[in-house]
């Protein structure tokens, strides 16, 4: 009796990670460049009271076995790496990745960062960083005499800008991929860090095989699809409810048996 209060309860354990991730997803539907997340879930092990196969004492076999199941548990929570909607702005230093790829970032600490965030702007050194100051990498400074709305970047990752009819290289844009995204470690602020799980960074020129291509003057959209997460959020609620109405029902069936004279 006491088995079927258990499995539930890992049940409702797992749908509220189903919802706090869906929350997240939800919290950051205008996040640029966020990807959404997605739980996965596997079944816990079974008491075996009779193995499939066993034989009978008619000395057959029987077709099926007596298999209890103790639950579910949640396996994964793994980013999806689609791509989101484009969004333009007309801004010289706002960048897309059309395609895989993912923009290399310097942290405070020396350690190389990977984000899909292509809001970059132009720090009091020149520098093209992030919102939060961390430079790209390779750095790429603009001249303080080259106005902004002058600066070129191309589909390859060129970096450069028109001065008094002439064209000067500033630099390129190179991007890494990885053989596993999903691998990656989130670390906020639209930053991702490589492990073990995602591979080693593989860097490639922009608009080669196997990598996007850079769009100017564009920002990528969150792929949080907000009518899909409220079909998984009412989905995971019901789920909820009725693994407690389990709870409820074998509490219920154990008041009865104490109930017995």
């Amino acid at each position: 009796m006491m088995r079927s209060l258990f499995t539930a309860a890992t049940g409702m354990e797992s749908q509220q990670i189903t919802i706090d991730t869906i929350s997240n997803n939800l919290a950051n539907v205008n996040t640029t460049a966020f990807k959404r997340s997605r739980a996965n879930f596997h079944d816990l092990l079974y008491q075996t009271l009779r193995a499939p196969g066993q034989s009978s004492t008619a000395g057959t076999v029987v077709p099926s076995g007596i298999q209890i199941g103790a639950g579910s548990k949640v396996s994964s929570v793994e980013k999806m790496f689609n791509e989101g909607a484009i969004r333009i702005t007309n801004k010289p230093t706002d960048l897309m990745i059309e395609g895989e790829g993912f923009f290399r970032i310097q942290k405070d600490d020396g350690s190389i960062a990977y984000t899909r965030d292509g809001s970059f702007r132009i720090d009091n050194t020149g520098r093209i960083v992030t919102s939060d100051g961390f430079p790209l990498v390779p750095v790429i400074t603009v001249p303080e005499r080259v106005p902004h709305n002058k600066i070129h970047i191309g589909m390859d990752g060129n970096v450069s800008a028109r001065i008094a009819d002439q064209t000067e290289e500033l630099g390129q844009i190179l991007l890494a991929n990885f053989v596993n995204p999903t691998g990656l470690d989130a670390q906020g602020r639209n930053l991702f860090g490589a492990t073990p799980a995602s591979g080693a960074p593989i860097v490639a020129e922009p608009n080669t095989q196997g990598f996007g291509r850079i769009g100017q003057g564009e920002l990528e959209g969150s792929n949080v699809n907000i009518v899909e997460e409220m079909v998984n959020m009412i989905s995971g609620q019901r789920a909820y409810e009725i693994n407690s109405k389990v709870i409820q029902t074998g509490d219920q069936m154990l008041q009865q048996t104490n109930n017995i004279r």
